[in-house]
């Protein structure tokens, strides 16, 4: 079965920092871009970073810029998303999603794109 599973998620104070991780299980990302997107309760959805198949482009939500940083183990079948400084505005469910670009190493935040879902790990940024 194809799947993807998000790790990592937590509890951590303002101004601290968490590692997502998430992890394919049944197929490999090499032919994948693999995004993160996170949603709080009562928001939309919202793209908060991307990286291509390649590892050759990436990108990053606004508010997350400066902070976050995507990074891939293609060997490892696994996408990381490292969380610095973060804010009680980050708290949300964080899922990760690939999307089918073989012959192609961008990526964007269209949600449409992507085919395969994680079931979501909550960070709860609090003091």
């Amino acid at each position: 079965q194809w799947q993807l599973v998000e790790s990592g998620g937590g509890l951590v104070q303002p101004g601290g920092s968490l590692r997502l991780s998430c992890a394919a299980s049944g197929f490999t990302l090499d032919y994948y871009t693999i995004g993160w997107f996170r949603q709080a309760p009562g928001k939309e959805r919202e793209g908060v970073s991307c990286i291509s198949r390649g590892g050759g482009s990436t990108n990053y939500g606004d508010s997350v810029k400066g902070r976050f940083t995507i990074s891939r183990d293609n060997a490892k079948t696994t996408v990381y998303l490292q969380m610095n400084s973060l804010k009680p505005e980050d708290t949300a469910v964080y899922y990760c999603a690939a999307d089918w670009r073989p012959l192609s190493d961008i990526c964007t935040f269209t949600r449409g794109h992507y085919t395969f879902w994680g079931q979501g790990t909550q960070v709860t940024v609090s003091s």
